[in-house]
């Protein structure tokens, strides 16, 4: 297979899976602004969630400029991020329903943790058959930050069961702020130096 046809692959499947997030949010009850104050945490959980698998893509997509070749395990271990994402639609519709639901959250963060670990192992498999010194410098620049993010996404999850259950999503958007987002932007300005 070649290495574009398994990227328009992701690219189809996590637009997908971020389509459904919208069509998981409910119609108001009423049509008007209380209607709408009344849908909060569903709007905060599909736009956490959205930009969140937003921010998974941009890292995936930035990294394919480094990529050469792939491999059947490069596929496979495509599939099981993809699966494992595709739960992310479920989980967010649940924590827009019960935000203040221990289990749920926890769910929550338990889907983020796996769906963080899946892209792990696909950036191992990709680093593995791509040996060149871009994908080294991918690898070293997120190596800056992923323990951090998973450390944080793992707290999160610790307090969702122990004492505050919304501590999973938060988790997830203190990342997202502050590790993530910046992280790529960093990536650019070193592309655009390079460029200049």
């Amino acid at each position: 297979m070649e290495k574009d046809r398994l990227g328009a692959f992701v690219d189809a499947v996590l637009a997908i899976i971020m389509t459904i997030l919208v069509l998981e949010l409910p119609r108001p009850e009423t049509y008007d602004l209380a209607g709408l104050w009344a849908l909060r945490t569903n709007f905060f959980a599909y736009a956490l969630s959205f930009f969140w698998l937003g921010a998974m893509w941009v890292n995936i997509h930035y990294s394919y400029h480094a990529v050469e070749r792939i491999s059947q395990k490069t596929v496979w271990s495509a599939v099981i991020m993809l699966f494992f994402s595709s739960f992310y639609p479920y989980a967010t519709k649940l924590v827009a329903d019960a935000f203040w639901n221990r289990t749920i959250q926890v769910l929550y963060g338990v889907v983020v943790l796996l769906i963080t670990v899946a892209v792990l192992g696909y950036y191992r498999q990709l680093r593995l058959i791509n040996g060149g010194e871009g994908m080294r410098s991918l690898v070293l620049h997120r190596r800056r930050w992923i323990h951090i993010d998973i450390v944080l996404k793992i707290v999160g999850l610790v307090l969702s069961a122990t004492f505050f259950p919304p501590a999973s999503s938060i988790a997830v958007l203190v990342t997202l702020l502050v590790l993530v987002i910046p992280s790529q932007l960093a990536q650019d300005n070193t592309v655009n130096a390079v460029e200049c």
